[in-house]
């Protein structure tokens, strides 16, 4: 398990996402506001801050990143933290979805808000499994 980082920055706040969030421009804004609330209520541990420019999410070190990037609605990139470890996450995903992009990397995407809602308990089983191997 890697030491964990010192989360002291400005950044690392909820207060610089909020400040983020008021100042972004995305047709989806919507579904980055549920998907804030989603990811931040799977457990108390969960924290967030502005890392890669965009909403993304930690507890020791940051797992998740908000995808803006998308060309349909958004994206959710789940990750171990900036620095790569040789370690195989496993994840119960029954509703297949998730797009695996290394055995410690994968992504979901989500058209808009109503997709989004649509698979929310799914993705709060993704997200609490994850939180395991952080």
């Amino acid at each position: 398990m890697p030491t964990p980082t010192a989360h002291n920055k400005p950044s690392d706040t909820t207060a610089a996402v909020d400040r983020f969030m008021a100042e972004l421009d995305h047709p989806s804004k919507d579904a980055i506001e549920a998907l804030r609330e989603l990811i931040v209520g799977t457990s108390d541990a969960v924290r967030e801050g502005i890392k890669w420019n965009a909403p993304s999410y930690r507890t020791d070190e940051y797992f998740a990143t908000t995808n803006l990037r998308a060309k349909n609605g958004i994206g959710l990139i789940l990750h171990l933290g900036a620095k790569v470890r040789n370690e195989t996450v496993a994840i119960d995903d029954p509703a297949h979805l998730l797009t695996w992009h290394a055995s410690d990397r994968a992504s979901l995407s989500f058209g808009g808000i109503d997709d989004l809602r649509a698979r929310a308990s799914d993705v709060r089983a993704i997200v609490v499994q994850w939180l395991r191997h952080v």
